[in-house]
């Protein structure tokens, strides 16, 4: 049977209007009708589905109709119908959660409900209010995502400071411009506590029969772990010292990692830099923002720092890369510079390798500027009104872009 342009017109306007079982026989009756290779050509020349035709076939000879069960199929999932819904439910969660401070997990604890996080969801990124799933899918979405939204005592700061809330509000606002805007690129800064290199027990366990010390007596050597973790690309960059952690040394990691990375992001012209508000990086600290003003004019680039208040460093995104690297060397004896390198090398942060250096260099401690020199070096600097502690620009020097 030939199927000219009327028959196909035809049969493709019946077979739309028909449904279930009635448009499975029709199909299949006009394959019998068709003849030889008819399930080929109602394929090409219909576009019907060959596996619907048989199921037709079948339903027409035996007389017996296939009931559908489209309720068994179930609800598409609420991220179908907004692609977006994950990414900024994370967006929301992400700048109010913490670690857990013992680093014995990696679970994320938040300070936000499922009903906050639905409010700020039409609030801050434009859904509407019918558009959104309710509170319990919100609730199993950020479940789902590694956010515990019930806390434990532990894990709740010890102190707030009345600048807190302030603190936080800008840093989210900071966030989400960095998130928007390509010329800025976000940086998560901390040290580690120091690693004591002997036969000292980690408390972990490990398959391989060793005999550990559980006080730590004279141990041979320490090494302090410093990283730098770039939220947005899950990138680690992890510096180790024997010596010191001081502002110079922070000065110089930040120094080499940005002179091996400017490359490749030619379009950022701003560095986010967040930050503990400690001894060594505190924007009192004078000789840190001295080093932090020469890095600037060097590199010509602006820096934002931005600080976490007190006792909620846990909320800085690099505090997660401890807990995993404590969990990874959990149980063993770390007794070498060499095998503290080498687990660090062989930890992944989702599935990713960190860039591991070992910084030979010795550091001295408590080099400062005097008064006049900090007062001097204190008109480079653009300090948030109210939070100026807190929250400091620096810009390239006029003369150093003229020149």
């Amino acid at each position: 049977m030939e199927l000219t342009e009327e028959l196909k017109q035809l049969f493709i306007r019946t077979g739309g209007a028909l449904s279930g079982s009635a448009r499975r026989i029709f199909m299949a009756g006009v394959v019998q009708v068709i003849g030889k290779g008819g399930q080929r050509q109602a394929e090409a020349v219909l576009g019907w589905n060959r596996g619907t035709i048989r199921k037709g076939q079948h339903e027409l000879a035996s007389g017996l109709v296939c009931v559908d069960n489209f309720s068994a199929r179930g609800r598409k999932r609420a991220e179908e119908h907004l692609p977006n819904l994950l990414e900024d439910i994370q967006a929301i969660a992400e700048q109010q959660s913490q670690t857990d401070p013992t680093f014995e997990t990696t679970r994320l604890y938040t300070r936000l409900t499922a009903a906050e996080i639905r409010q700020q969801l039409i609030s801050q990124t434009g859904y509407r209010e019918d558009q959104l799933p309710g509170v319990e899918t919100i609730r199993v979405k950020t479940n789902q995502l590694d956010y515990r939204l019930r806390t434990v005592q532990k894990s709740r700061p010890q102190k707030k400071i009345p600048e807190t809330d302030a603190i936080f509000e800008q840093l989210d606002k900071l966030h989400t411009q960095a998130r928007a805007d390509p010329s800025i690129l976000r940086l998560s800064l901390d040290a580690k506590a120091t690693v004591l290199l002997g036969p000292f027990s980690r408390h972990g366990q490990t398959r391989v029969t060793v005999r550990a010390v559980d006080h730590d007596f004279r141990p041979k050597r320490t090494l302090t772990p410093w990283g730098i973790f770039l939220p947005e690309y899950n990138e680690l960059y992890l510096y180790f010292t024997t010596s010191t952690v001081t502002a110079d040394f922070i000065a110089d990691c930040l120094s080499d990692f940005w002179a091996n990375m400017h490359q490749r992001f030619p379009q950022v012209t701003t560095l986010l830099l967040d930050q503990d508000n400690g001894p060594q990086n505190h924007s009192r600290r004078t000789q840190f923002m001295k080093r932090m003003t020469e890095f600037v004019d060097h590199f010509q680039i602006t820096l934002q720092l931005a600080y976490y208040p007190p006792y909620h460093s846990k909320y800085n995104p690099i505090e997660r890369v401890w807990g995993v690297l404590e969990q990874h060397w959990n149980g063993s004896l770390l007794d070498t510079v060499a095998t503290v390198l080498k687990f660090a090398q062989t930890m992944t942060w989702n599935g990713v390798h960190p860039i591991v250096e070992l910084v030979k260099k010795t550091y001295k401690k408590g080099v400062k500027l005097t008064r006049k020199e900090m007062d001097q070096l204190e008109k480079r600097f653009e300090r948030l009104p109210d939070l100026g502690k807190w929250f400091v620009k620096i810009v390239p020097a006029p003369q150093t872009l003229l020149g």
